[in-house]
């Protein structure tokens, strides 16, 4: 278990990459608090963890909620005393042509994708410092953290429809880097994922009417047409579109120790695509 002892936050961890990751991490010994805007998405989580003999707390909520990430943090460091890996994964997708584009729409995918992780790191920087401070004190170095955020490729090479959401997971490797050069005197490494096609709810397969999901009381259209999809999986080197477990395996590879001195770095987990 290269993880036993070390406690991780996972952000959109109801379903998808998120729940895969925190069962990954949870597998291999970390403590997990798993948050969700859904609570009953974030407590089934949660239960699956349980029931394979690991150990995790929901802590449901909104990531957007200028509040919410000191109270994450806080229950987070309450509940199990320390906090070693953070991984922003919380996001959705708000697409249309740029001239169709609102404020509304450009405001709240840089919301959701680039200012809540901010905020949630901003609020465990005080512990952290403190902590890392201390432990260099004490043993001359500090133990090595983890911070994980979650990109795509919308952000790193752009995509059409989807100006604010590139706009925001480019955002996320901008923190990314920045944060590297800040956090390495505290033995923190900050990395980042981005993500091609992988299946979830957001990407869904349809024909006809394409589904919605639900986020603030607003309806957001989500997935892809087969024929979208089967063009994906043909222009993928793998053949195929990534499963949520090929995007938490991504994550846990910033998340071990044999990733101690890689920081500051993208790495883009598309199947070759």
């Amino acid at each position: 278990m290269k993880l036993a002892g070390r406690v991780a936050l996972v952000t959109g961890a109801g379903r998808g990459v998120g729940a895969a990751t925190a069962a990954l991490l949870a597998r291999e010994g970390a403590r997990v608090v798993v948050n969700d805007l859904d609570r009953g998405e974030a407590e089934q989580t949660v239960a699956a963890i349980g029931a394979a003999g690991g150990e995790a707390l929901a802590v449901p909520g909104d990531v957007t909620d200028p509040v919410f990430p000191e109270n994450l943090i806080s229950t987070a460091l309450d509940a199990f005393g320390s906090l070693d890996i953070v991984v922003n994964n919380a996001g959705y997708i708000w697409n249309g042509a740029m001239h169709n584009h609102t404020d509304e729409q450009w405001q709240a995918m840089l919301d959701v994708h680039a200012t809540a992780p901010f905020r949630i790191l901003r609020a465990w920087a005080p512990w952290l410092r403190s902590t890392a401070k201390a432990e260099i004190e004490a043993d001359g170095v500090a133990r090595c953290r983890k911070v994980v955020n979650v990109s795509s490729v919308s952000g790193t090479t752009g995509a059409a429809t989807q100006i604010a959401y590139s706009a925001g997971k480019a955002a996320v490797v901008g923190i990314t880097k920045t944060l590297a050069k800040e956090w390495g005197r505290y033995n923190v490494t900050v990395n980042c994922v981005a993500f091609g096609h992988i299946q979830t709810r957001l990407t869904q397969p349809y024909d006809g009417e394409p589904p919605t999901i639900e986020v603030g009381g607003r309806s957001h259209r989500v997935g892809l047409t087969t024929a979208q999809i089967d063009g994906v999986s043909q222009a993928a080197a793998l053949g195929r579109s990534g499963r949520p477990e090929d995007g938490a395996g991504a994550i846990y590879l910033f998340c071990i120790p044999e990733s101690d001195y890689v920081t500051g770095e993208v790495l883009t987990c598309s199947g070759g695509g």
